[in-house]
């Protein structure tokens, strides 16, 4: 009977799509100024660069110093940050913040100057 009820509801399922397409549905609607661009609306907060002994940041490729290092950042640069987690402490600070395009992470220990941050 559960059979039965299953295939019941997979035949009614795949008819409403075959009905209601979702690819009409689910079509982005351009912006009428310009309507072949395509907008990303990014709402990152941003911090900058700040260690000790002008040293250059690490950015790692997870939320911990155990994570490999895959790039560095300046004193002073201005960071784009997409959400803040919890990782390894640096100095009793575990907050990390996840830079954007899959850059890799920074410890916030080393970030001044942030807007709101929200969590990933």
């Amino acid at each position: 009977m559960i059979r039965r009820t299953l295939r019941n509801g997979l035949v009614a399922a795949i008819a409403a799509v075959a009905v209601f397409p979702v690819t009409a549905v689910a079509a982005p609607a351009a912006h009428p100024a310009h309507p072949t661009r395509h907008h990303h609306v990014t709402a990152h907060a941003w911090g900058r660069v700040s260690t000790h002994r002008h040293t250059r940041l690490n950015v790692r490729s997870g939320p911990g110093t155990g994570y490999r290092i895959v790039g560095t950042r300046p004193v002073g640069q201005a960071l784009p940050i997409v959400c803040e987690t919890r990782g390894s402490g640096v100095f009793g600070n575990h907050l990390w913040y996840k830079l954007p395009h899959h850059e890799g992470y920074v410890s916030a220990h080393y970030v001044r100057d942030r807007g709101a941050v929200r969590w990933c």
